[in-house]
């Protein structure tokens, strides 16, 4: 059974980096490509139709609409865009993490907040 849930994870993740590439190819219909989008900002939106504080339902929906929205979306895309498409998300899957990327990627972040403190820490009213 986890084995199977986690193959389905990983389908998942693999299928939502081909919508992403397929939204990008011309042969795409733009609907597909709206519908795409739309499923990929309420991925990344910090706002949910059930706020993810209420207990068990609040993920409820992440795990029913956002699959849902994927398998739509990927029923609109044509065949052998998606096939192409698929291929290209497994190959780009196999590829090597960079370590070094993600940690300057941090101290960018980092650096970032200081600037940002001290930007507010100097510009803050005295009373």
């Amino acid at each position: 059974m986890l084995s199977s849930i986690k193959a389905w994870a990983r389908d998942l993740k693999r299928d939502s980096y081909a919508l992403y590439l397929a939204s990008r190819d011309p042969r795409v219909p733009w609907y597909a490509k709206a519908l795409a989008i739309a499923v990929a900002a309420y991925a990344l939106s910090p706002i949910d139709l059930i706020p993810d504080f209420i207990p068990v339902l609040g993920y409820l929906d992440d795990l029913i609409i956002l699959p849902l929205g994927i398998w739509l979306a990927i029923a609109l895309v044509p065949d052998a865009v998606m096939a192409e498409c698929r291929a290209r998300a497994s190959a780009a899957a196999g590829r090597p993490i960079s370590r070094a990327g993600m940690v300057a990627i941090i101290l960018v972040w980092i650096a970032g907040a200081i600037a940002l403190v001290w930007a507010v820490a100097a510009n803050w009213p005295r009373v």
